[in-house]
């Protein structure tokens, strides 16, 4: 039977991987500054992660959610202290969009509103209301455009005003930094004022961190940058370094009731023992201080590149734009120099999201390979 072919493929085939590196099936060695779509947060095949998901599958691999599930508890907990987001509440899924689903139902339902405010470029998942609410008509099916969602511009704080009082809009959802869209982000001013103008119209302020949490941004979410409460925190892709989790946290103020949302495999056992070897490797290997330590070195030196024309982003989810389009460079990147980077829908440029425990050394690795492939690409 043939795969549905949806995926435009390299021809690189990984089958094993060790921190910053995969590694075909020819043994050749590939550098990672993509992480898989900034899943793989604590490098591939780390100890402790492998520890942790090979003694749990051992015991229990998974139940369902009618039972009691310590792990659970532990993740909720580990979170609220490595995060500082005192006092939120924890559901868990599967994937960054499923957590966006349930965070625009969890939005609709307690507010009884159904339209949403998304922005120009943004990305929040491929489900019903997720990929309705993402700028991208190539991926939103009739069924999908049926939801309610108003696109505005980043930092059109007056267009946000104006469809708030409108009174029917039941969550704003943002991305602090884009992801897919290019790495672009609001400012202070736009991210507060609507963080006011949310609570002052009874409406869901909601943070889609799927991809810059977790300390990516080199805080462990980018809206701590601001000076903002959201009222509910969407997490993914880093949470359990490629073992699928994903989750909600929803402030205090927002009460439960049972069966408002569930899930079968959300919070399994494995994916709770996976997440909580992440976080413990975040936490003893001090992984959030590596990120601003690397990140700062890593701009330092793109500077100096001419050929760069922009630096976008924090922490380790850095774009780097140029004034002509990045695909073939990507490609002698890989097939040439054996490195992994990233594209986004802004096709002049190159994403870099390499796992956490990146050193000076892989950043020097690449751009010793970029200054070889510019040559080449400028003749």
């Amino acid at each position: 039977m043939p795969l549905f072919d949806v995926y435009p493929l390299y021809n690189v085939t990984p089958v094993s991987g060790k921190d910053m590196h995969v590694y075909d099936e020819n043994c050749v060695e590939y550098l990672d500054l993509y992480g898989g779509h900034a899943v793989i947060s604590i490098g591939h095949s780390h100890p402790n992660y492998v520890e942790a998901v090979t003694n749990q599958v051992k015991t229990l691999g998974f139940y369902s959610n009618a039972i009691q599930n310590p792990l659970q508890v532990e993740l909720a907990d580990k979170i609220e202290a490595l995060s500082g987001c005192k006092g939120y509440e924890l559901f868990l899924c599967n994937s960054g969009a499923e957590a966006n689903e349930n965070a625009l139902k969890l939005a609709s339902f307690k507010t009884g509103k159904s339209r949403v405010i998304a922005f120009n470029n943004g990305f929040h998942g491929r489900t019903s209301a997720a990929v309705a609410a993402t700028d991208n008509k190539n991926i939103v099916a009739p069924i999908n455009a049926q939801q309610q969602v108003t696109f505005l511009a980043l930092n059109d704080i007056e267009g946000v005003k104006r469809e708030l009082e409108k009174g029917d809009v039941c969550a704003v959802i943002v991305e602090f930094i884009q992801g897919v869209g290019g790495l672009d982000q609001g400012t202070a001013e736009f991210f507060e004022q609507v963080d006011k103008l949310c609570k002052a119209n009874n409406t869901y302020f909601i943070a889609d961190e799927v991809q810059s949490g977790y300390g990516r941004s080199g805080k462990f979410f980018a809206f701590q940058y601001y000076n903002v409460t959201p009222e509910v925190i969407s997490i993914a892709k880093g949470m359990g370094n490629g073992f699928p989790i994903g989750g909600i946290l929803i402030h205090p103020d927002i009460e439960a009731r049972h069966g408002m949302l569930g899930t079968t495999f959300g919070g399994n056992h494995l994916a709770c023992a996976a997440g909580l070897a992440v976080l413990n490797t975040i936490e003893e290997e001090n992984l959030i201080a590596n990120v601003n330590e690397i990140s700062d070195y890593f701009i330092s030196v793109a500077k100096t590149i001419p050929q760069i024309k922009n630096i976008k982003g924090k922490g380790l989810m850095i774009g780097l734009e140029f004034d002509f389009e990045v695909g073939d460079l990507r490609k002698k990147l890989i097939y040439e120099h054996h490195i992994f980077t990233g594209g986004a829908s802004n096709k002049k440029l190159i994403r870099i999201l390499p796992p956490l425990t990146i050193k000076k050394e892989h950043v020097d690795q690449f751009f010793k390979a970029l200054n070889e492939v510019l040559k080449t690409v400028e003749k």
